[in-house]
Formats: structure tokens, C-alpha cells, sequence
């Protein structure tokens, strides 16, 4: 898979990207992730990427050129174009999971007060949120999100079935999980879990996956006609 990221600080991915999985994954081949400066795209002195909006309004938008060109000197038929921002569909782990099987991505962060709609529009953008709150650019965003769908991919985890029973990837939250020593400051390892009776550890952890998840994310457990 190839990641291609639009930013006007292309120098603030250099660090999280050079450590842990997703060092390793780039290390590997499995992924590569390009980190490009909006502003080479730019054709004035200045190297401007915003202007003022049209209609009046705080703040400054980002202008529609640099960042057709940009997209459009990247994109080819298996692209697919990410806008990181407040007003799109919600990150999940089964967006996480799409976008982990795809070919090539392409994220584009803004800043400022926004984007010119018709970047969205002309360039088919898909804006994803990772929230309901509002951050300084998409950059954070972009980050959260490339981190969630590479860990997907064959071969970038340890394990192939760390990423089967984490939280959300069976629609729960994670069991919770223990290792020595067996007391910790009066606390013990429940006692299943020493048994060594595997279809009772799993009937454990469903039942533990299942309470957890009804008192800390009961949304996630109403039927998908009452989420509507």
C-alpha cells in the first residue's frame, strides 16, 4: 500500500511514523508513506494556500489550486482521496479495516477554517471524522487513522489475532486481560483465568466483553434501527 499525506507541515509525521509498528511496517515494504508539502504546489512569491471566504466569515479558508494539483499529480485509478474533518462520516474499526485493503491513499489535511467545497466536490473527497470536536488541522487526524488500518495489515502485527480481538472488531470493547504476578498489591488474577479451561477463559472474557461494553459504550449495543 502506498499512503500519500497533503499537509503544510509535512516535517510533524517524521516522528511518529519512525517508531514502533508503523516504522516497522514501512521497514518491511508492507507500507509506504510519503509526507507532501502543500505549498510546492503553489505558484506566487508568498507561497499562499488560503484567502479569505467568499460571503464573509472569521478566519481564512484554504484555496482550491494547490490542492487540485497536488491530488492530481498523486492520484491514479486506485486512489482514494481522505479528508480528515469534523462534518464526515465517523472512523471506525471497520473503516479502519476498508481502508487497511486498499491500494493507495491519499490524505488531505487542512487547516485554517476549512477547505473551498469544491474540493470536496471535484475531488470526490471522503471526509472522515474521528470525533465530534474540532482540532487545529487534519494532521492529528490523519495520523489516528493511518496508525488504526495499517496495524490491519498481513503481516505489519505480531500476531494475526491481536487485531481480531481487540475492542470493536467484534462490536465490544476488550475483555480485560492480566499477566504475572498473579498478586499485585492485594489485587488478583481472577481465578479462570489460572484454571487452564479454555472454553470457560473464552466464556470469560465474552461475558466480560459484553458487561464492559453495556456500562462504558451502551450505544454501541442498541440495534443498528434504534443507532438510526
Amino acid at each position: 500500500m502506498r499512503i500519500d499525506i497533503i499537509t503544510i507541515f509535512p516535517q510533524v509525521f517524521f516522528g511518529p511514523f519512525a517508531e514502533s509498528v508503523i516504522a516497522r511496517a514501512v521497514k518491511n515494504r508492507i507500507v509506504e508513506i510519503n509526507a507532501v508539502d502543500l505549498r510546492d504546489f503553489t505558484h506566487d512569491k508568498h507561497r499562499s494556500v488560503d484567502d479569505k471566504p467568499y460571503g464573509g466569515g472569521p478566519g481564512m479558508l484554504m484555496k482550491p489550486e494547490p490542492i487540485f494539483e497536488a491530488v492530481e499529480s498523486l492520484r491514479t485509478d486506485e486512489s482514494c482521496v481522505i479528508l480528515p474533518g469534523p462534518g464526515g462520516e465517523v472512523f471506525t474499526q471497520k473503516t479502519a479495516r476498508e481502508f487497511s485493503g486498499m491500494k493507495h491513499l491519499i490524505f488531505l489535511c487542512g487547516h485554517y477554517e476549512g477547505i473551498d467545497e469544491r474540493v470536496r466536490e471535484g475531488l470526490k473527497a471522503r471526509e472522515i471524522s474521528i470525533g465530534d470536536y474540532v482540532m487545529t488541522n487534519g494532521n492529528l487526524a490523519a495520523m489516528v487513522m493511518i496508525d488504526a488500518m495499517v496495524r490491519l495489515m498481513p503481516g505489519v502485527l505480531g500476531s494475526e489475532e491481536s487485531g481480531v480481538s481487540e475492542s470493536f472488531s467484534e462490536g465490544l470493547l476488550e475483555y480485560p486481560q492480566y499477566t504475572r504476578p498473579e498478586v499485585f498489591r492485594g489485587m488478583k488474577v481472577p481465578e479462570v483465568l489460572l484454571s487452564g479451561n479454555h472454553p470457560e477463559i473464552e466464556r470469560w472474557r465474552k461475558g466480560q466483553a459484553v458487561e464492559k461494553t453495556r456500562r462504558v459504550r451502551p450505544d454501541l449495543m442498541r440495534p443498528a434501527k434504534e443507532k438510526l
